[in-house]
This record gives structure tokens, C-alpha cells and sequence, in this order.
């Protein structure tokens, strides 16, 4: 909000103007906004935090030569998720003003040679928790755009990067079934979070046993649940809402006529709202979650809307929570600080993609 003041007799008045909202749409503009910032960090190797157990000297390398394909954007699933971000935009905004830059920089990081070591890597010893799940989820999501695309490039991305999903497909079929219990977090390594967007993966390419485990894991982790503790949230770096995540997930695995008093046990007080979360500081690297969770819970109101339906009265109230989360968070994508900078713009175009 900006000030607008003039003097009157002798005093300062002082009156509020409000912003323009931002606008809460994909438009090619957006596009282009959205792609400067993955553009700028993914190929900017540091600062870096890698995920990485070092099983001797020979390992003490740079994230470029650990990760070629995926070292940029200050760690490995922002990155995954950053390249899901461009190959989207490009997809759906073919004429956008960085149309090419994203092209280059996907044949330089997607090919076989980039891959190939990026399979290397998990196959070394001590590597079986590696990005589990949160970075295997969005590998698979960057598959399945990839996959669906009818682009003869996308088809060259895709079929440089099947090794490695192949490899996640593998690490999730032999974890989730011995995972006893779900992780209901805030942060990565959130279940519902990784279900959702394996199960995009798994339906976009025809993969029906893998998506029988999913659901088959998700209808036994969550489908008894009832009054989740909505009121503990968020907490203080959370980026993902737990309760919201888990209803998103089980949105898309129940059938309406299921999911409907679902809804009404596992969130009995959601039709009440929710208050935005407020960031106090966009340059520290954990609080800046916040806006994340924003973006978040924006996008699982806009799905629990459309897994409703028009004619429930609920539906209409989520939209406009979803609305309002949106409008705390978007016009901060641009902070200037590369601890939002580097990854917030792909949930932002998730979000707008749900909507």
C-alpha cells in the first residue's frame, strides 16, 4: 500500500491508496515474468545446499558435476521443479518473448549425457533417502509434462529424461509400500504432497499399477482421518499446509459421493477461512516459506472448490479464500532475494493453473 499527502492548512494529510490487486491469471506477460526468474538462477551454480552424503574424497565435487543437469537454483528439486516451470509456460505460451532462452537452456540440461549421471548418482552407495520424496515427485511432474506435450523437442527432453524416471518410479514403488506411517509436515517432506503429484505422473502416462499404489496408499494413510488440528497451522516455515494437502490429495482418490462428508469430518471449521500468513522478513531463507504456504493453500482451495462442485455452498467461499491467499503472496515473487527468488514462481504457476 502507498500513501498519497498534500498539506492542508498548515497539516500533512495523509490518505491510503491501495495497490492494484495482481492479477490472478496465466497471461503471456506472466509467463515471461515467471520465466525470468527460473531463467536467472538455473544455471547459477551458488550459493548451493546440496543433499549429499559423501562416501569419500573422490565425492567432495561441485553441484554442476554431482548434478549437470540439475545444480542451479540453490538445490536440486528447486531446480527439478523450476525446469517443470519453464517446460510448462513454453508449452501453454508458445509465442512468449523468452520462448528460445527457454529452449536452449532445456537442450543443454535434458539431454542424454546430463541424464546419465544424474542416474549415476543415485546409484552410488547411500543415495536411497535422496530427495525422497519431495525432489522424486517433482521429477516425475516435469516427466509428465514432458510426456504429454506433443512437441518434437518435448519428445527429445522426455526420452533423454526416462532413465531418471524410471530410476524415481522404481525408488517410490519399493519405499511407499514399506512406509508405515504418512509425515504430515509443512515442509518437503510432506506425503500427500509427493502423492499428488506422483498421481499426476502416473494418469498422464497410462501407468495403472503405480497409480493403484498411490491411491491404495493414500485411501490407508488418510481415509479414516477425522478433525484435523486446522488450528495448529501454520507453523513458522511451513510452505505446505499438512491439513490442506492431504484434502487436496484425497479430492483427486475419493469419488465425490465419498469425499463430500469426508470433508466434513476431516475439516469441519474450513468454511470459517483462513488469515493469509503474514512474512515478516522475504530475505531469510525459512520465513520466506511463508509465501510459499500462501501460494499453497491458494491453490488446494481452488481444487477443494472444483472437487465440490458449483452447487455446494462451500465452493464459492474457497474460491474466494483461494483469492485472497494469492493476492498475499504474488506481487512478492520478486524480492529481490534469491531465498524466494529461486523457487517461488513455480508455485505460483501451479497455483494459477489449478485456478
Amino acid at each position: 500500500m502507498r500513501a498519497l499527502g498534500w498539506m492542508l492548512a498548515g497539516l500533512v494529510v495523509v490518505l491510503p491508496v491501495r495497490a492494484q490487486a495482481p492479477e490472478l491469471a496465466l497471461t503471456d506477460a506472466a509467463a515471461d515474468r515467471f520465466a525470468a526468474l527460473a531463467l536467472r538462477c538455473a544455471d547459477q551454480e551458488y550459493p548451493n545446499k546440496l543433499d549429499h552424503v559423501i562416501n569419500g574424497p573422490q565425492e567432495l565435487q561441485s553441484p554442476r558435476v554431482l548434478h549437470p543437469a540439475f545444480y542451479g537454483c540453490f538445490d536440486w528439486h528447486s531446480s527439478v521443479h523450476g525446469h517443470w516451470m519453464l517446460v510448462k509456460l513454453l508449452r501453454e505460451h508458445p509465442g512468449m518473448a523468452r520462448a528460445a532462452e527457454i529452449r536452449a537452456l532445456l537442450d543443454a540440461h535434458l539431454n542424454p549425457e546430463s541424464i546419465g549421471l544424474e542416474v549415476a548418482y543415485l546409484g552410488q552407495p547411500n543415495r536411497r533417502s535422496f530427495e525422497r520424496t519431495y525432489g522424486w515427485a517433482w521429477l516425475l511432474k516435469l516427466s509428465a509434462e514432458l510426456r504429454t506435450w506433443d512437441d518434437p523437442s518435448a519428445r527429445r527432453w522426455a526420452a533423454a529424461l526416462q532413465p531418471l524416471t524410471d530410476a524415481m518410479v522404481v525408488e517410490f514403488r519399493a519405499f511407499l509400500p514399506k512406509q508405515t506411517y504418512p509425515i504430515r509436515t509443512g515442509v518437503h517432506p510432506n506425503t500427500a504432497f509427493s502423492l499428488d503429484l506422483a498421481l499426476d505422473y502416473a494418469r498422464a502416462v497410462g501407468d495403472a499399477p503405480f497409480e493403484a499404489l498411490l491411491v491404495e496408499r493414500a485411501r490407508t494413510w488418510f481415509a479414516q482421518d477425522q478433525a484435523g488440528p486446522l488450528a495448529w497451522e501454520p507453523g513458522g516455515e511451513d510452505f505446505l499446509s499438512p491439513c490442506l494437502e492431504e484434502a487436496a490429495l484425497m479430492a483427486r482418490v475419493l469419488p465425490a459421493r465419498e469425499f463430500r462428508p469426508w470433508l466434513r469430518h476431516f475439516l469441519p471449521t474450513l468454511e470459517r477461512g483462513l488469515s493469509p500468513a503474514i512474512v515478516s522478513d522475504r530475505t531469510d531463507p525459512k520465513i520466506v516459506h511463508l509465501d510459499g504456504l500462501n501460494l499453497s493453500r491458494a491453490r488446494e482451495f481452488y481444487r477443494l472448490a472444483k472437487a465440490l462442485g458449483p452447487k455446494d455452498p462451500r465452493s464459492a467461499a474457497f474460491r474466494r479464500q483461494g483469492d485472497a491467499h494469492a493476492r498475499a503472496s504474488l506481487p512478492h515473487l520478486a524480492s529481490g532475494s534469491y531465498e524466494g527468488e529461486h523457487w517461488l514462481a513455480t508455485y505460483a504457476v501451479r497455483m494459477l493453473a489449478e485456478r
